[in-house]
């Protein structure tokens, strides 16, 4: 047995070779070789995964910072998605051989995986987040390189990339254009606006022969350039239809003449070239109202009628109404009587009729004011009404005046019901008048119907220094007016003028049989008011006529004056129902500044995109203005030159 084994063994030791060192060492090195391939080690240097610069999954992970949005994670995660089908072990097969992988790629692949699976499961919670993020303050970033055992080298200019600027910014309204990414959003594009305005397409140009007549009410809001101005504050060119031209031009004092004798009101008219359009003429027609002295004034009966629903929970709604509200307590008589109305899911009275003088139980019922519930304006109209109807006396003039955004919600939705309804109380003597409050929501169209049918002012509060105008200022003629339903009628003279056009008024335009009929409601003016209208005309023979002559037209040549028009105004003095009448030619001798209405109503209809401006500009505009700003106390209109100047800026972009 035992030599058995010795045999076995002898022959095994025959069959093993000797050891060969030269052999042994080539077969060392090319493992070694294989293994250093295999693991990347005879690679340059590579970014690591915390500071990458370079390749694929950087800019995979620079897509996911950028998409904040739902569709923009689906997106994001449909392409990784895709790009792991051929970049991944299992894709790569599909293509082309695997080729090693280096450890430093598997770690960023998985904190990909990670990343993207944790942006997905909190993408609900941060949206709002989202939403809402602010420009973030910028990091530049240095990129780093390792060696081959892993340890960090400096960047060097073979190496490092320029740094990179990464700045965190606001999302976007998706409809908002590139350049409107510029400035804060454009109110009138917001997805929760749902913004009325009452406007009209502008005037049509007019042939004097076929149609020599015009008529209009006049107008005396205010509210349209207050909104304006309040759209460029914030950045953005305002609606074409909250631009109603004759609110601008008339929200300036043009220090027309005062009345002489016993009129109530002045009639002004000039005759100039067209700023935009020198083969045409500007016909100004201002009207000067009678400021009585202030110690002849009646009492007042005021009820204040405050929306108090869910929407004017803004710091530029109720918390800026009480303010204005306040300054205009100071300038009451102590006899005067206050009443506080609300409404919100019901109306109710907050505040009975109490004296001025009682500062502190109103200002303190004021103050109690909060904001909440849905919009019951028609149970509010009518608790104001039935109020106002209680504080009436022979010889007192009573007032509601409604401070809302707009938004009635509830109640009367028929806009002839209540066009009805109001004028029911303003044939009773009981006149409103409507402040308007806030952006997002403002209701501009139902604010005009209620003034109009109200025998009311309509303005727009967007600032305590507003209000000081509106409710200060002019408190005497928003409240006290010296006539009613204010008709205007020019005919113009066709042997003298082939066209004409009115600059605004469209709201306002009334059938050229309206003028001599006095059951049709017109504008009212206040103490102090003054109403300016602009006219462009084309004269005979200029180059400037736009329409071709009639082929069996009437002859006009024989018309017996020089005369450019003819001015007739109607009025009712407050309380009486008949209208009395005031006429005067309108010829071109007339001469007087227009430079700054002019300014204003080419501003205007560049804000519309007027189609007879031909190439004036804002800079024209500005230059027209700054050149006749004459008097300027309270800074109306270097205000009105610097909105001009933004809104230059704002349509350059």
């Amino acid at each position: 047995m035992s030599d058995d084994l010795d045999d076995l063994k002898a022959a095994l030791d025959n069959a093993t070779p000797a050891p060969d060192r030269a052999k042994k060492a080539a077969h060392l090195a090319v493992a070694q070789e294989n293994f250093e391939q295999l693991q990347g080690s005879a690679r340059p240097a590579r970014p690591i995964s915390t500071r990458p610069n370079w390749g694929l999954w950087t800019g995979a992970k620079a897509m996911l910072n950028s998409l904040t949005s739902r569709g923009g994670l689906t997106a994001t995660t449909a392409l990784v998605a895709v790009g792991f089908v051929f970049l991944t072990p299992l894709g790569e097969n599909l293509l082309t051989p695997p080729a090693p992988r280096v450890a430093g790629e598997q770690q960023e692949l998985a904190v990909l995986e990670h990343e993207l699976e944790a942006r997905l499961r909190t993408e609900s919670a941060d949206q709002e987040e989202a939403d809402s993020l602010s420009v973030a303050e910028a990091v530049i970033e240095t990129p780093m390189v390792l060696d081959s055992a892993g340890a960090e080298l400096p960047a060097t200019p073979s190496t490092a990339r320029p740094p990179v600027r990464k700045m965190a910014t606001p999302r976007q309204n998706t409809t908002a254009s590139s350049s409107e990414s510029l400035i804060a959003p454009d109110a009138s594009r917001l997805d929760y606006n749902t913004e009325a305005f009452a406007n009209n397409v502008a005037s049509p140009l007019q042939i004097t022969s076929e149609t020599p007549v015009s008529t209009f009410s006049v107008d005396v809001d205010t509210a349209s350039y207050a909104i304006i101005r309040n759209s460029l504050m914030n950045g953005y060119l305002p609606d074409p239809d909250a631009v109603r031209i004759e609110e601008m031009v008339n929200y300036f004092d043009y220090a027309y003449p005062e009345p002489e004798g016993t009129a109530p009101f002045r009639p002004t008219i000039s005759v100039t070239p067209t700023p935009w359009n020198a083969d045409t003429q500007l016909v100004q027609i201002g009207i000067q109202g009678v400021l009585p002295a202030i110690k002849d004034r009646p009492p007042l009966n005021l009820v204040f009628l405050i929306d108090t629903s869910g929407s004017m929970d803004q710091p530029n709604k109720l918390p800026l109404l009480k303010q204005s509200f306040r300054l205009m307590l100071g300038q009451l008589r102590p006899t005067d009587q206050i009443s506080i109305v609300t409404y919100a899911g019901s109306a109710g009275q907050v505040l009975e009729p109490t004296n001025a003088s009682d500062r502190s139980t109103i200002l303190s019922a004021l103050d109690r004011l909060g904001a909440g519930g849905s919009t019951a304006g028609q149970a509010g109209l009518q608790q104001a009404y039935s109020t106002a109807q209680s504080m009436a006396e022979e010889g007192e003039v009573t007032r509601v005046i409604l401070a809302t955004d707009g938004d009635f919600n509830v109640g009367i939705s028929d806009p002839n019901a209540l066009k009805s309804f109001i004028e029911t109380h303003r044939e009773s003597g009981t006149y409103l008048s409507v402040l308007g409050f806030g952006r997002g929501n403002l209701d501009d169209a139902t604010m005009q119907a209620l003034a109009q049918n109200g025998n009311g002012q309509a303005a727009y509060i967007d600032t305590l220094a507003e209000a000081q105008k509106v409710l200060v200022d002019q408190l005497t003629g928003a409240l006290f007016p010296i006539a009613n339903d204010v008709k205007i009628q020019v005919e113009f003279n066709a042997a003298q003028i082939v066209e004409y056009r009115l600059i605004g008024y469209e709201t306002r335009a009334l059938r050229r049989e309206d003028f001599n009929n006095d059951a049709i409601d017109a504008g009212d003016i206040g103490a102090g008011h003054s109403v300016t209208a602009l006219y462009e005309v084309t004269p005979i023979g200029s180059p400037a006529q736009l329409s071709d002559p009639l082929r069996y037209g009437a002859d006009v040549a024989t018309a017996n004056s020089d005369e450019l028009g003819f001015l007739r105004l109607r009025y009712k003095t407050p309380g009486t129902a008949a209208s009395q009448l005031i006429e005067t030619p309108i010829t071109a001798d007339f001469q007087g500044p227009t430079g700054f209405a002019a300014a204003i109503a080419g501003f205007g209809q560049l804000l519309r995109g007027g189609d007879y401006i031909r190439g004036w500009t804002y800079a024209d505009a500005v230059a027209l203005a700054n050149a006749s700003k004459g008097a300027d106390p309270f800074g109306y209109r270097a205000e009105a030159i610097q909105l001009m100047r933004l809104a230059a800026s704002l349509s350059d972009q």
